[in-house]
């Protein structure tokens, strides 16, 4: 179950919550309004939140990937490096008294890795508040807009007076997205076994075959190779000219980037589509009379589908060459 009370469901479905006791709160349907036009889908926020906790986690120097692994410091500058990146990714303006200028307009931005742990300043009372959430376990995030009142906000004690959000009043915050599926930490969801062996390899290029070989039909980002490899050079480690494309098509193995055409082969596999620096490895057999009617495509003029367990290995076809890679 995810950490969200019916009053936060009922948030998220009623237009009528955008209204305060006071009336229609203008300012912040207008600003609710803005962000929905810049990021309709939400793909730019999630994006901005997955890009941020590989940022603290620093893989490709650390070769961490769970955030409990996080220094108690690390953790605190979450909330500064969110708000930093959100206001690069979308060119929020500085704000007079608050963080941003969204729409003309001051607002706040607060970061929690616990939802409902956002600490509000005295200052923020009466501005709006842009709240974001994301837990890397669950693979989920939300994104909403408060108006912050004194009568809402819990008593505290902390140095820095910063107070809470009262449970029973969070049905006040208008949801952009609530309970969205964060793209996914594939080393923190692999099978405890699998990830063992990805990192028991040697050296960058075998982790990296193993980890395309043990993590198929997943979309796997360009934080999660660098973490794995440890080079600097980390992507040309997955390429065709000596990588793992290269490596693993003796086993039956591709591995697509996300280019058109390699997207378009994906999808006619039926397996998820590479993001913007992503890769989705499979392994794929010629098609036999008993894939019946499996997802199949075309290369090297014959028609390929998905391996199932029982099928025998055999090489994999070459992927469409490119002049640059994903």
């Amino acid at each position: 179950m995810f950490p969200f009370e019916e009053a936060d469901i009922k948030a998220a479905t009623s237009i009528a919550l955008r209204q305060s006791t006071a009336g229609p709160d203008l300012e912040l349907d207008k600003i609710y309004e803005h962000i929905k036009a810049l990021d309709p889908s939400g793909r730019r926020f999630a994006k901005v939140l997955r890009e941020t906790i590989d940022q603290l986690l620093n893989g490709e120097v650390t070769g961490r990937y769970d955030w409990k692994t996080l220094f108690k410091t690390e953790k605190t500058h979450a909330g500064t490096l969110v708000e930093i990146n959100l206001q690069r990714e979308f060119r929020f303006a500085d704000g007079d008294s608050m963080d941003y200028q969204i729409a003309g307009i001051d607002v706040d931005c607060k970061y929690s890795q616990q939802f409902g742990g956002w600490m509000i300043p005295p200052e923020a009372v009466g501005h709006l508040c842009l709240v974001a959430w994301a837990d890397d376990y669950k693979s989920v995030w939300s994104v909403g807009l408060v108006r912050i009142r004194d009568e809402w906000l819990n008593s505290g004690s902390n140095r820095d007076l910063k107070l809470t959000i009262k449970a029973h009043h969070r049905d006040k915050i208008q949801w952009l997205w609530l309970n969205e599926p964060l793209p996914e930490n594939v080393l923190l969801h692999m099978d405890a076994v699998d990830r063992d062996a990805v990192f028991a390899a040697g050296s960058g290029q075998r982790r990296l075959n193993e980890l395309f070989r043990r993590a198929q039909r997943r979309r796997i980002g360009r934080n999660v190779v660098r973490t794995v490899a440890q080079q600097k050079d980390y992507m040309k480690r997955v390429r065709g000219n000596g990588g793992s494309r290269s490596a693993l098509r003796t086993e039956g193995i591709l591995i697509m980037g996300d280019y058109a055409s390699h997207r378009e082969i994906a999808g006619r596999l039926g397996l998820p589509l590479p993001e913007e620096g992503e890769f989705v490895s499979a392994r794929v057999v010629p098609s036999q009379p008993h894939h019946g009617d499996s997802n199949g495509v075309t290369l090297e003029g014959r028609q390929w589908v998905l391996a199932q367990p029982s099928d025998p290995l055999e090489p994999a076809p070459a992927l469409p060459s490119h002049t640059r890679e994903a």
